[in-house]
This record gives C-alpha cells, sequence and structure tokens, in this order.
C-alpha cells in the first residue's frame, strides 16, 4: 500500500524565525541596522525595538550591551568608521592636500558620513557632547595632524611659505568641509572641494 506523503524538511528557517546570530555576526548586524534606522529616519525617531527587529534579535539583547540608543550609535560609528587614512609624500603639497580633500569627502559621502550629516542636524546639548568626542578623536585630530604634516613637508621644500604650516591653517579643510556637510543636504560635490583647495587653503600657504 503506497505510504502517505510525508512533509520534507524545510530548506531555512521558517518566515518570521529570528535568526540565531551571535558574536561579531550578531554585533555587526546590529551596527548596521543601527546606521539603517539613523540614517533613514533620524535619531529622534530611532528605537531599540527598531534595531532590534531589523537585526532579528531581541530588545533584550541589546539593552545587555547599550544602556541607551546613544550609546549604541556611538560604539556602530566607530566599527563603521574607516581607519586613520595614511599622509604619504607625493612631492608636493597640493598634491597630497587634494588627496587629503578627495578622501576626506568620500567618508562624508559614504554610509558612515550620512550617519554623521544625520547625527548633526539634530544634537541636543546632551547628544552633542557625547557626539563630539567621536568626531574630535575620530574625525577632526587625524586629519588635521595629517596637514601638519604635509604643511611641514612643504616648508622643508620650499613650496609652502614658511609659517603657515600651524593649527589654524590645518583645521581650514576639516573646519569648512564638516561645515558643508552640516549646513547642506544631500552628498559634498568635487567641485567645491576644488574651489575650497584653489580659492582658499592654496593661496593661504603658497610662498
Amino acid at each position: 500500500m503506497d505510504q502517505p506523503d510525508r512533509p520534507q524538511p524545510a530548506d531555512g528557517p521558517a518566515e518570521g524565525t529570528p535568526l540565531r546570530r551571535r558574536g561579531k555576526a550578531l554585533e555587526a548586524a546590529i551596527f548596521e541596522a543601527a546606521l539603517d534606522q539613523l540614517t533613514s529616519g533620524g535619531f529622534a525617531r530611532m528605537t531599540m525595538e527598531g534595531v532590534a527587529g531589523a537585526a532579528q534579535t531581541g530588545k533584550a539583547a541589546l539593552y545587555r550591551r547599550w544602556a541607551s540608543k546613544a550609546d549604541l550609535v556611538m560604539d556602530a560609528l566607530v566599527a563603521a568608521m574607516p581607519p586613520p587614512a595614511d599622509f604619504p609624500d607625493l612631492g608636493s603639497a597640493e598634491a597630497e592636500l587634494r588627496q587629503v580633500v578627495h578622501g576626506y569627502i568620500e567618508v562624508l559621502n559614504s554610509r558612515i558620513g550620512a550617519a554623521v550629516r544625520t547625527l548633526m542636524g539634530e544634537l541636543d546639548h546632551e547628544r552633542a557632547e557625547l557626539f563630539k568626542g567621536f568626531l574630535h578623536e575620530r574625525v577632526i585630530e587625524p586629519t588635521t595632524e595629517g596637514i601638519l604634516g604635509i604643511l611641514r613637508r612643504g616648508e622643508a621644500r620650499g613650496d609652502v611659505r614658511r609659517g603657515a604650516a600651524v593649527p589654524m591653517v590645518a583645521d581650514v579643510l576639516p573646519a569648512m568641509l564638516l561645515y558643508r556637510a552640516r549646513v547642506c543636504v544631500g552628498m559634498i560635490e568635487e567641485d567645491f572641494c576644488e574651489e575650497l583647495l584653489g580659492r582658499v587653503l592654496l593661496p593661504m600657504i603658497r610662498p
């Protein structure tokens, strides 16, 4: 006698079944969900419940590690930031500064840059203090130090005027680019960066 058909095992988890991620895989999924929620809806509308749902984990798993969504966002930003840029000797200060500018806007126009722009647009005082430390440590200070090194090399070569290798001059590029990211919606255009170099920074440092 023919046997009745038996149900075959499913190829994967049933729809709606949480994925059992652990360790780094779970952390990566949580960070990805946090940045997605931040850039799509803003910090004020982002919730731990929404992040947990998007990462297919429980809200308790988030609160075991992060006391607040601000703490989670900071860790997600740190994890997503690219490593500090190199500032190689390209033979001229202009070429080296152009490389810095284009590298900077590549980050600002990336996914992590979109998250940074979102935060810059809606920070209250409490979150501003938290975010300021991240911004200075991971973005502004490495860039300023790298530009100072470029200016000092240029002084030694003779293509940067004496006395131009000072923090105030090195601050011009990150300050202008972050200002542009803060007040302008959307991506930073290449044309703006070329004008920033040609009309502002290079005239300040030429011998």
